[in-house]
Order: structure tokens, then sequence, then C-alpha cells
């Protein structure tokens, strides 16, 4: 667990938060807009979910071993030839290869995997691997900042390489091995449970639930840096509240992994998404003082962090553990595109306000909708279940 928690803090570090700290490099060595080099990152997340759902039924049969290593080697050979783009159609196709290694390396997958491994306790299995995965944005934005500086971004990105090429592809060609078997259906079991989970309510709520925050998320991480300094802050701070948010995030899921004992599992899920808009509402007035981002970075490493477990664990514990990889893969597609389309939509509000207060505002109504999705989806899904059980003592 901790080797491959080490991957995860490598992949996630490179992979998503290092767009942050190279987006203005592009734009200003490629001759890019704003939107046009956010793009980049947009394909990288459109790619991602599109490869969500093949993904998640190869984990399913068995396969987790092959898809991660797979996308350790995307992830290498993406970098290499990210130090030798010249243009915006080289810059694209680099970032769809590391979109690809996404798919094959971060949470998802690594979730699937556990929900396999570990089926009566994949819960606290899941916190667990994301304790040093958390640290990723405290890790690498310092580090990558600081390799930029010292070494320029393209030398940089042939270092990032090299952490992907030597630590993540052994670690889970390695620590990978003896997977589970899959479980045997009849020929069309898997396809007609699909079928009858798709047409539940339930599912269609954490859907909602899943493609807002994920649009949230990705937004923010591509624009945190740009945020950040438009607010006027310093740039030791503009550097230190993403990054320690990182550290916020770890915080938080350790708390949910000591306290989760004597809270119920379902209110605590009901109560966590609620920080993602009180966190946004509080971001749009960091400009106010240095303690508001601070404040802003408290709220918003919490709720991402014990966030990540919820919606890691939503579809096995309200829809169904055992076709959970398959469930989360269906919904790549959907995902895919508001992740996609939130980099440039927030970019494109910026240029229309000349700021970003807009864009935030926006952010918080959309987290509160996610919110309220979330809760019916949750209602939904334990009544149901309740109706199950006292069918289950009559019978």
């Amino acid at each position: 667990m901790l080797w491959l928690s080490v991957a995860q803090l490598i992949s996630w570090g490179t992979l998503y938060y290092g767009f942050s700290l190279l987006l203005e490099h592009f734009e200003r060595d490629l001759g890019l807009s704003r939107v046009d080099a956010a793009f980049a990152f947009s394909l990288a997340l459109l790619t991602e979910g599109l490869l969500a759902f093949a993904v998640g039924r190869l984990i399913d049969q068995g396969r987790a071993r092959l898809v991660m290593c797979a996308g350790s080697s995307l992830a290498t050979a993406a970098f290499v030839a990210l130090a030798f783009t010249q243009n915006a159609w080289q810059l694209y196709a680099t970032w769809i290869a590391v979109g690809a290694a996404m798919s094959g390396v971060l949470y998802q997958p690594a979730f699937s995997l556990l929900i396999r491994r570990y089926p009566e306790d994949y819960r606290r299995a899941i916190i667990t691997l994301t304790f040093l995965g958390g640290l990723a944005s405290t890790v690498f934005l310092p580090l990558g900042a600081w390799l930029i500086n010292t070494l320029g971004w393209r030398n940089s990105t042939l270092v990032l390489a090299s952490l992907h090429c030597f630590i993540c592809l052994p670690i889970h060609a390695y620590w990978l091995r003896g997977e589970p078997p899959a479980r045997a259906h009849a020929p069309d079991a898997p396809r007609a449970q699909l079928r009858d989970i798709t047409r539940r309510f339930p599912f269609w709520g954490l859907a909602a639930f899943f493609m807002l925050f994920f649009g949230i998320t990705a937004s923010l991480g591509a624009h945190m840096i740009a945020i950040l300094r438009e607010q006027g802050l310093p740039e030791s701070w503009v550097i230190a509240i993403p990054a320690a948010i990182g550290a916020l995030q770890v915080a938080g899921r350790i708390l949910l992994y000591y306290a989760e004992k004597r809270l119920d599992v379902h209110w605590a899920n009901r109560w966590i998404p609620a920080l993602l808009p009180v966190a946004l509402g509080v971001l749009i007035f960091a400009s106010v003082s240095p303690w508001v981002a601070i404040l802003f970075a408290l709220l918003y490493g919490m709720a991402n962090g014990m966030v990540t477990i919820v919606r890691a664990t939503a579809m096995a514990t309200y829809v169904s553990q055992d076709r959970a990889a398959s469930l989360n893969g269906l919904l790549g597609i959907p995902n895919a595109i508001a992740r996609a389309a939130a980099p440039s939509f927030l970019a494109a509000l910026w240029t229309v306000s000349g700021n970003y207060r807009l864009g935030l505002a926006v952010l918080t109504g959309l987290a509160a909708i996610a919110v309220a999705s979330f809760w019916m989806a949750q209602r939904r899904a334990l009544s149901q279940q309740t109706d199950q059980n006292t069918q289950a003592i009559r019978a």
C-alpha cells in the first residue's frame, strides 16, 4: 500500500498539478492565448474520461497491473515529448498522451483495484492510499517551481519523465502482482446488470455530483496559481497556499480515518461535500487579506481531501460494489466533458469579465447544486436498501 501511495504522489504531482506551473510558460514560449493554452489540459482530461470505461472493464477483469504499467510508460513518453514541443498542435498531442496516462495511474484505477482487493474494508484501504497522494501539490508545486527556475521548463519535464520511468513503473510492475481473479458471470450478466443499475436514480444523482465535482476541481487545478496572483498576494503565498492545500487534504483524510469509527458513514458522506461551496465562496474574497486565502486553503483542502474518499466509495456504497469499476468508468465520458470544458470555461469567463470573480461565483453555485444532487441520490439509495432489507426479513 505504501509503495502504491508513493506512485500516486508522483503521478498526481506531475500529471495533474504540474500544468498550473507550466500554463504561463506555454502562453509565452509557444505564443498562445490563455484559452488556447488551457485547452491542452482540457484535452488531457477529455482523453482520460474517454478511456475510463475501457479501463474500468479491464480492472473488473483483473488486469489492473497491465493498466497501471501502461499508464506509467505513457507518462514517461509524454513528458519527454513535452520537452521538445514547439507549437500548439504538438502541445495538444502531448497532453492527449498525458490524459491517456492519467486514465491508467491516477486515483480511479487505484481505487477500483482496492475495492476488488479489500471488499470488506475498501473504505479504509482507500483512505490509507490517499495519505501520500494528497501531498502531491504540497511536494510538487514548490519542487516544480524550483525545477523550472533552475533548469527551465523543458528540462524540468525530462526530470518528471524520469520519475515515472524509474519509480512509478517499477512500483506498478512489482507491487501489483497477485491480483484477485475476476468474478465469474454468465456471458450477458455484466451488461444486463449495468442496464438495470443505470435505470435507477441513485446512479444518476451520483453522476451529476461527479460531473460537477470534477469540473470544479479541474478548473481550479488549472487556474489556481493565476487566481491567487490576481488577488494581489505575494508570490511566496501564491505557491505556499496551493501547496498547503495538499497537506490539508491529508489532514482531512487522517481525521476521517480515525473519526469514521465514531461517525455514521452516511452522515459523514452527507455533510463533507457541503464544505466545497463554502470554500469557493471564501476564495472570492481572498484579496481582502492573506488570512482569508488561508481560510480558503483550510476549507478547500479539508473538503477536497475528504470528498475524494466520498466520491471513491459512493458508487460501491450506494449503487453496486461488484460493478463499481465499470460504473465509474461508464461515467468517464460525461465526467471527461465536464473536466475538459471547465478550465476553458473558466478562462472564457475571465476573458469576458477581466477577472476571476465571476467565474468563482459560478463555480460556487455549481458546487451547491452538486451537493444537492448527492443528498438526493444518497437518500433514495438508503430508502431502497431499507425496503430491500424489509422484504428480505419478511421472506
